[in-house]
């Protein structure tokens, strides 16, 4: 089907491009602050989070409760300080809070818990389960008459989980053309490489078999993002899936890639290092 919304002008894209800088260096302050927690995956999904958020999802961030809002999910939990950096970004809470993260009664947990902060709409830790949880609040939607998309983000390595693939065929089988998935296809988990621990190529058609709308793009460009997520939006026949091919630790050099970063902070002199770089984007220096 057509894609029909416009596409980012120069000056947005430069307006996306400083606000996911800013999210990745609230990222790298979460997790030195809170001296645990996953540094790969939050910045490799920060510019999907930010085109999301930024540029289509349906929210207003002081009524988070708001009943035609589009739904977000995040089935990959272990990356919601990326998560909490966009919604903080957003206006969902002040920002200050951030550096609360993992901390003893803090509304920032290390997994997301539905109902801690505002604009959170699911509870996730054990990976796998988030699609199941959008098929049934899309299924739940459909069946309500109501118009809201439902969005869920996972990470690669979920793939290798059977509860996936049985979300897969409910979704197909019910249509649930308002469910949209946004994979970070990052190619790492905790031990390696996706590729060497189970292998998911060849990763599109699979997922086509299934009966899916798909699409694969480049995670760190703004307009293929935003125009994926219109057109998913715009396919009204079947659920639809975006492989967002995304680099493990983006804008940190020596995080970019390494599989050892998925689930480990940064000391107080690599921060300080990352932050350097993550303040110089494009020629151009960004202050904290």
């Amino acid at each position: 089907m057509p894609d029909t919304h416009r596409p980012p002008t120069p000056q947005q894209l430069i307006t996306l491009s400083e606000t996911s800088a800013a999210i990745r260096q609230s990222v790298i302050k979460m997790l030195l602050a809170a001296g645990s927690g996953h540094s790969a995956g939050p910045l490799g999904m920060a510019d999907v989070f930010t085109a999301l958020y930024f540029s289509v999802l349906k929210h207003r961030p002081k009524q988070p409760t708001w009943v035609g809002r589009d739904y977000v999910l995040l089935s990959n939990g272990h990356i919601c300080p990326v998560w909490y950096a966009t919604l903080a970004e957003a206006g969902y809470f002040p920002k200050a809070e951030l550096k609360t993260l993992r901390q003893l009664g803090s509304r920032l947990q290390g997994h997301p818990h539905l109902g801690s902060l505002p604009g959170i709409e699911n509870t996730s830790g054990p990976l796998a389960q988030g699609l199941s949880q959008a098929c049934g609040l899309a299924y739940a939607l459909r069946l309500d008459k109501r118009n809201n998309q439902v969005y869920t983000l996972m990470s690669d390595a979920e793939y290798q989980e059977g509860q996936t693939w049985e979300a897969y065929l409910f979704a197909a089988k019910y249509r649930l053309a308002n469910l949209t998935v946004l994979i970070d296809r990052n190619n790492i988990q905790i031990d390696g490489t996706t590729e060497d621990i189970m292998p998911l190529e060849p990763f599109k058609p699979k997922l086509e078999s299934f009966g899916w709308h798909v699409q694969e793009i480049d995670g760190h460009d703004f307009s293929a993002i935003i125009s994926a997520l219109y057109l998913a939006q715009s396919f009204n026949t079947a659920p639809s899936a975006i492989i967002c091919r995304t680099i493990p630790g983006k804008g940190v050099t020596f995080m970019e890639g390494d599989y050892h970063w998925h689930g480990s902070p940064p000391n107080r002199d690599q921060a300080a290092q990352a932050l350097k770089q993550l303040r110089t984007i494009q020629g151009q220096t960004w202050n904290e």
